[in-house]
């Protein structure tokens, strides 16, 4: 199926990439997923002409899909990544809101429960968006299909790149549609953003190019989701996160969106999966490092059967560190690093990867725009990938290495979280850096340093115990 689009720019314009306007200008995208979508609208600033091919049937409304099992899981777009989306969508958290989705503070209407103790609210000035994956597929399928020279097809799938007799350069790629035979489709530019499952191992290997190094880490985590109906006046804020500790390695979300419904995704570690029976999920529930998320789902009505996901390993591939690669070729999104989804930062890296991608095109002409996009790619990955790699080896049966700097971390982190349950202005810069928008080396300010250590240690002072929610 060939995805309507707003019109059909050509010409010669030169190709920023490849320096080369006699080639066209014809960026070839794989993968229709969010890293996808974001690459081929900043590509059609520069290119006359962005492919995007995908090897699933896109469905028409915003319903998960075969190559994507984890739409039907909580997602998260943080504070940074909806920034960045207004600026490549104009629009897009007004649109969204009509069709349902929610635009709340981070502080002020969400409860947030790290290490047992709840995040003090107050307002933090960090606008989240609270739709589901399928409905924020959709609505950035629709807009990018609507760009002039940008074409989407599904049922199409990439085999393999192709490059010239050298080797040097990648000319096109090998695809196959259905129902057809195998063909070559000519591109000035290949850009993988294939997810999880990608064979850009493989894909270098055949080219004769070694493939990048990789960083490991499985947090053995297994998320099991449930969608309720949502009432006006059921909860006392429009989503719950309860994060998992080393003393309770379980942990789960509930999120307000589109379709007046609740999804709800529960997650456990090390073989302590939550049930997909239903009555066993609610136990599961119980067994939280606090009760509050268990209380509102014992409020509300189920509207589907609770659906699992074995959660794939953390892995970042390090692109940016190879000496050899063909021109013509960038790696995006998942295919590049894919994060332990319990963090929420995968949909935010992939639109700071847009962002370094829009500037290198605009450095300049040459194949070197291709290395500098790794090294810009890598920047926007190093804050969130430390982040989410230190907050897995809180975990003994996690295996990594524990440096010194890791371990004093995460043990200020657990101060910093004791701190937040009284101090809003602890929480508020916890949320900022953890939503993107800030650099760690705000939690260590002097005003949050002080606010922090003049506290005694979470071993010293437990989370106090819970009193249920409609007697605070």
């Amino acid at each position: 199926m060939l995805v309507p689009t707003g019109g059909g720019a050509g010409g010669d314009e030169e190709d920023a990439m490849t320096g080369d306007s006699s080639r066209g200008g014809h960026a070839v995208v794989a993968g229709a997923g969010i890293g996808g979508l974001l690459a081929a609208r900043v590509l059609s600033e520069t290119y006359p002409r962005v492919t995007v091919v995908e090897r699933d049937a896109l469905p028409k409304g915003g319903v998960p899909r075969r190559g994507v099992p984890q739409s039907h899981h909580a997602h998260g777009v943080l504070s940074r990544g909806f920034e960045v989306l207004e600026e490549l969508f104009p629009g897009l958290g007004e649109d969204l809101v009509a069709e349902g989705a929610l635009v709340r503070d981070a502080q002020a209407d969400v409860r947030w429960f790290n290490d047992g103790y709840e995040l003090r609210r107050a307002h933090s000035g960090l606008p989240c968006l609270m739709v589901s994956r399928p409905a924020l597929e959709r609505y950035l399928r629709s807009r990018v299909a609507a760009l002039p020279g940008v074409e989407i097809h599904d049922r199409s799938e990439v085999l393999e790149p192709v490059a010239d007799g050298d080797g040097t350069r990648v000319t096109g790629v090998r695809l196959l549609r259905v129902n057809t035979e195998p063909e070559t489709l000519p591109a000035d530019l290949f850009v993988d953003s294939t997810g999880r499952g990608n064979r850009g191992a493989t894909w270098l290997r055949a080219l004769g190019y070694e493939p990048p190094g990789e960083e490991r880490v499985d947090s053995r985590v297994v998320y099991v989701s449930r969608e309720y109906r949502r009432r006006p006046g059921d909860a006392e804020a429009d989503a719950y996160v309860v994060g998992a500790s080393a003393a309770a390695p379980r942990g789960g979300v509930a999120l307000s969106g589109e379709g007046d419904r609740w999804l709800v995704t529960l997650f456990g570690m090390n073989g302590d999966d939550p049930p997909v029976d239903p009555e066993g999920y609610h136990r599961f529930a119980e067994r939280l490092p606090v009760p509050d998320l268990h209380r509102l789902l014992v409020r509300l009505e189920p509207l589907t059967e609770p659906r699992l996901m074995r959660i794939p390993v953390s892995i970042r591939r390090r692109y940016d560190r190879l000496d050899r690669f063909p021109q013509g070729y960038l790696v995006f999104g998942d295919a590049l690093c894919q994060f332990n989804p319990s963090y929420g930062q995968g949909m935010t890296v992939a639109a700071c990867e847009a962002v370094a991608l829009r500037e290198c095109l605009a450095q300049g002409n040459g194949d070197a725009a291709a290395r500098r996009f790794f090294r810009r790619a890598a920047e926007a990955a190093d804050v969130p990938w430390d982040m989410s790699v230190g907050g897995d080896l809180r975990f003994p049966f996690v295996e990594g290495r524990r440096t010194l700097r890791v371990k004093l971390l995460n043990r200020y982190v657990a101060r910093l979280h004791q701190a937040a349950a009284e101090d809003s202005e602890v929480g508020r810069a916890f949320l900022w850096v953890a939503n993107l928008k800030s650099p760690p080396q705000r939690l260590f300010a002097p005003g949050v340093l002080s606010r922090v250590l003049r506290r005694p240690s979470a071993a010293a002072a437990p989370p106090p115990a819970r009193m249920p929610a409609e007697s605070r």
